[in-house]
């Protein structure tokens, strides 16, 4: 329906046009007629009328027949533009607004001054605006990390967000949104403030659903299908930081850097990104030391069940694991491989690696204390 209406537009404007330029030349004709040879009669007026009918109407042609072409061609010229601009992150595209805003402020005021020089002041001052611009756009681009406050405010997650000044933002690593409990830990609700989700964080993800290796593309895919989740079902605000650190090439120290720009926690369980923010003094929510946080606290003395399912590293050990995964080692236990006995817990070793709860058969147990 748009293209026919503006095809009805682009043959009335060739008409228009016709009309005018024929008519134009018709006059024009009357008048070099009348100098070059006055004593000749001029040409009756009905002939620039006539021209002015016959260019209107092959003019009106050519715009109906050519109208669709340049529709096409605007449109590809338009989708174009918003391609790329769909690549230039929102950061970018708000300092550089106000990085005009700024200069053209500045060299208005100069201009006040440059314009009084006789002969040459305006084009002096057209060259400082210039220049200006040209100068001051390009460092507030170099430095756009420190004016993340600005981006903050236009930000589309962030306008449904609660204002507060203690708002705190959780960033979000690859690791952690692969593995897949931080949907579970979001439904809790323990997890408050914004979610933030860098633009580099989800081209990793991209990058790993695309690997040929289906392990990784399957891994790639979950990190994918986990953000959505969060996203759409889950009642605490996500946030896409689509800035990079163009100086940095490893996801890891775009990270920290982040965390260090907008003042946020890291939430991973990557082990040597954990141990590079405490190094870094940057705050860390590590999901395996949730994970083990919250598993029920086992004393030694208390007694448990297990089943024996193999046997361990040293001679006649039985290895069992609990409903969270925990491993269970109990000594003199091989031979009660695939039974379901009673056990008394010893000790417990907690490493980083996880919990592991050392115990022996309540029966050998009970032998060795003389109980009947």
């Amino acid at each position: 329906m748009l293209h026919k209406v503006l095809r009805i537009l682009g043959t009335l404007l060739g008409v228009c046009l016709g009309a005018y330029f024929f008519n134009y030349i018709g006059l024009v004709s009357i008048i070099i007629t009348a100098i070059g040879n006055p004593v000749s009669i001029p040409p009756p007026i009905g002939y620039t009328a006539a021209g002015g009918a016959l260019g209107g109407v092959l003019f009106g042609l050519i715009f109906y027949l050519i109208t669709p072409v340049i529709i096409n061609f605007f449109e590809k010229i338009v989708s174009w533009c918003d391609s790329r601009l769909k690549s230039v992150p929102t950061q970018d595209i708000v300092l550089i607004v106000f990085g005009l805003i700024v200069t053209l402020s500045m060299s208005l005021l100069l201009s006040f001054f440059i314009n009084r020089i006789p002969i040459f002041g305006i084009y002096l001052s057209f060259i400082i605006t210039l220049v200006i611009v040209i100068v001051g756009v390009r460092f507030i681009l170099g430095r756009k990390e420190e004016f993340s406050f600005l981006t903050a405010l236009f930000n589309r997650s962030r306008r449904h967000a609660v204002a507060a000044d203690n708002e705190v933002y959780k960033i979000l690593d690859t690791s952690a949104i692969i593995d897949g409990r931080i949907v579970d830990i979001c439904k809790t609700g323990f997890l408050e403030g914004i979610i933030v989700v860098p633009s580099f964080v989800l081209e990793e993800l991209r990058h790993i659903a695309d690997s040929p290796d289906l392990l990784k593309r399957n891994r790639g895919r979950r990190g994918l299908d986990i953000l959505n989740k969060i996203q759409k079902e889950m009642d605490i605000p996500v946030q896409i930081y689509e800035g990079d650190f163009e100086d940095l090439t490893e996801v890891d120290s775009k990270l920290v850097r982040l965390a260090k720009v907008i003042n946020g926690k890291i939430v991973t369980n990557d082990f040597n990104l954990n141990k590079v923010c405490e190094l870094q003094g940057i705050f860390v929510l590590n999901i395996n030391e949730l994970a083990n946080a919250v598993k029920p606290v086992v004393l030694p003395g208390e007694e448990m069940t297990a089943q024996i399912i193999k046997d361990g590293k040293e001679a006649g050990q039985g290895v069992a694991y609990l409903d969270d995964g925990t491993m269970v080692v109990v000594e003199g236990g091989k031979r009660f491989i695939g039974e379901t006995i009673e056990v008394l817990v010893t000790s417990v070793l907690q490493t980083t690696a996880g919990r592991m709860i050392f115990a022996k058969p309540k029966t050998m147990a009970e032998k060795f204390s003389g109980v009947k």
